[in-house]
């Protein structure tokens, strides 16, 4: 029997729910997920990778289900140590978390990959899926403001996500290339489909279609793509998803989620609260599901993920 391959592209605490649902139901040679590194930034002289930790720590177990960020078991002296310094404390390493910044970080220095580094990393927390870094190129979200433009971690952490937004550009972008990986996922010939988990449209998923060719490789792609909406009822179930489409003047619904990608979409994942929307969605040349979106457990994860695994079968 033909094994399928899938590829999931993710960003974020949301799309790492999903993965952590697909990673259940699929091997490790079966799946491989692409995560935004747009977010990515150097802090007390480290290499910080939020949503690459959020997946690893997703994937092996050790996230924190206290902070809902970070890594479980956490305890917080080396920030206590730092505040009596009078170091900067707006952004929190854990005790725990940092051994995960240092060793990047020199692994980094050394001369790898942020591809090999992640695969290192996550092999030594048991985890047999591959995590693919978007580039091995940097590329740095930038957030327009009305206050001017600001690094996507100082926005979104010391800011609180207040400022109001007028857009956003991803420095290093256009010269970023995919990695040899990645690419080898987009050529395999078991590729069966690929997901958009529900990410944030606009800071975790547009960073990785914005790397150069990223997005017409998924226009011409020849399996079926979808996305998850990231969006119930009109809103987002954790970060400023809602907040932003206003500011952008951009209707806070579904559809409008699915019209940001519908030059490659085949289908759309909609939750039972937004069923009214069903017809808006397929207007826009794309097939729809209906299913619960809302992931609260382990099973509901999977449950989504097999939804979206039968959802690409229908499509093929």
């Amino acid at each position: 029997m033909k094994t399928h391959h899938y590829l999931a592209i993710t960003g974020g605490v949301g799309g790492a729910k999903l993965a952590l649902g697909l990673s259940k139901l699929l091997g490790g040679d079966e799946l491989a997920m692409i995560v935004n590194t747009g977010d990515d930034f150097r802090h007390l002289g480290l290499h910080i990778s939020p949503d690459i930790d959020s997946l690893v720590y997703a994937l092996s177990g050790e996230s924190n289900p206290d902070t809902g960020w970070g890594r479980r078991d956490e305890s917080w002296q080396f920030m206590d140590a730092l505040a009596a310094l009078g170091g900067e404390t707006w952004f929190s390493l854990g005790d725990r978390d940092l051994a995960m910044h240092i060793e990047r970080t020199r692994r980094l220095e050394a001369g790898e990959s942020i591809t090999r580094v992640t695969a290192g990393l996550a092999s030594a927390l048991g985890i047999e899926h591959r995590i693919l870094p978007m580039s091995n190129d940097p590329v740095h979200t930038k957030v327009l403001t009305a206050s001017g433009v600001m690094d996507f971690q100082h926005y979104f952490v010391r800011e609180r996500c207040e400022p109001v937004v007028s857009g956003f550009k991803f420095d290093g972008a256009e010269r970023a290339n995919i990695s040899p990986e990645i690419d080898q996922c987009l050529n395999d010939p078991a590729l069966a489909g690929i997901i958009l988990c529900p990410s944030n449209p606009f800071v975790s998923i547009d960073p990785i279609l914005a790397v150069h060719g990223m997005r017409q490789r998924l226009v011409q792609c020849a399996v079926p793509v979808v996305a998850v909406s990231p969006l119930v009822g009109g809103a987002a179930i954790k970060g400023p998803t809602v907040k932003i489409m206003r500011e952008l003047s951009l209707p806070n619904t579904a559809s409008s989620v699915a019209g940001h990608y519908r030059d490659f979409l085949d289908g759309f994942v909609l939750d039972v609260q937004d069923t009214a929307l069903n017809e808006e969605i397929e207007a826009l040349g794309m097939k729809v599901t209906v299913t619960q979106t809302v992931m609260e457990t382990l099973d509901d994860r999977m449950k989504l993920a097999q939804v979206c695994l039968d959802f690409l079968g229908q499509l093929l």
